[in-house]
C-alpha cells in the first residue's frame, strides 16, 4: 500500500451537508412520536441547537438527550428508523457541490475521512453516502447488545477531533505531522482545535465566528451551498 502523501478531513453537519444530521435525527424521531413526548422532545432539541452554535454546551451534556434517543428501542429497529430518515430527510439533502469536494480529494489518493461530533449510529450510513471508508465520530456505548446513552472513549468534539484523529492515524502507522499537506473542512467554531493542527484549514458554509476569525487569519473561506444562502439572504 502507497503511503498517502495528503489528508483531507471534512465536518458533516452544515460542512458537507446544509443541516445538523443529529439535530435532524432527533426532530424526526419527535415528529413521528419515537422520542416520547413530542413537543417536550422537540423544546429539548431547540434549546441544545442554541447551545450549541453559542459555543455553550458540552459533549456530555449533548449526549445525554442525543444518545438517550437510542437507548428506546434495539439497534435493529433503531437501524429501520434511520433507512426512512436517510430517505426522507439526508439524501435529498446531500448537494452536487459537497460530493464533488469529497471526489477530488479521493481521485487524488488523499486520505479522507469524516470527523464529526455526531454519533456513529447516525453518521456511518452519511459517510457510506459520501463514498468515505473512514469515519471518526462520537462512539455510542453499547451493552448487553442496547444502547447506554452514554459516550464510549472520548467524544469527538472540539479538542476531543484532534485526539481521536491523531488515535486514527496512529492506528494506521501515520501521523498528523507527516502529510505534505492536511487538510479540514469545517463550519463550526468549535472545530479550531483540529482546524489550527492542519496545514489547509478551510472555513466551509463558516458562521458568523468562524468566518471572522478565518478572514483575520487569512484562511481559504468556502461556500459549498452559495445559492441556497444567497436565497435565505
Amino acid at each position: 500500500m502507497t503511503r498517502p502523501q495528503h489528508l483531507a478531513l471534512f465536518d458533516l453537519d452544515h460542512t458537507l451537508l446544509p443541516l445538523d444530521s443529529d439535530y435532524q435525527w432527533a426532530d424526526y424521531l419527535a415528529r413521528t412520536g419515537r422520542a416520547g413526548d413530542p413537543a417536550q422532545a422537540i423544546r429539548r432539541n431547540d434549546a441544545l441547537m442554541e447551545r450549541y452554535k453559542a459555543g455553550a454546551l458540552s459533549a456530555e451534556e449533548a449526549a445525554q438527550f442525543m444518545l438517550g434517543l437510542l437507548t428506546r428501542t434495539t439497534p435493529a429497529e433503531l437501524a429501520a428508523w434511520h433507512e426512512q430518515f436517510m430517505a426522507e430527510v439526508v439524501r435529498p439533502a446531500i448537494k452536487a457541490s459537497a460530493l464533488e469536494l469529497v471526489q477530488r480529494h479521493l481521485a487524488r489518493g488523499d486520505l479522507c475521512a469524516i470527523v464529526t461530533a455526531t454519533n456513529e449510529f447516525v453518521t456511518a450510513p452519511i459517510a457510506r453516502a459520501f463514498g468515505l471508508s473512514h469515519l471518526i465520530a462520537t462512539v455510542p456505548e453499547q451493552a448487553l447488545g442496547r444502547y447506554t446513552g452514554r459516550i464510549h472513549g472520548i467524544a469527538s468534539f472540539q479538542e476531543g477531533k484532534v485526539t481521536r484523529v491523531n488515535q486514527w492515524l496512529a492506528g494506521l502507522g501515520l501521523a498528523l505531522n507527516e502529510f505534505e499537506s492536511s487538510w479540514f473542512y469545517s463550519d463550526s467554531h468549535n472545530d479550531l482545535p483540529l482546524l489550527q493542527a492542519v496545514t489547509h484549514p478551510v472555513a466551509t458554509n463558516p458562521s458568523a465566528a468562524l468566518r471572522q476569525h478565518a478572514e483575520t487569519q487569512g484562511w481559504l473561506i468556502l461556500d459549498l451551498f452559495k445559492d441556497m444562502q444567497d436565497a435565505k439572504s
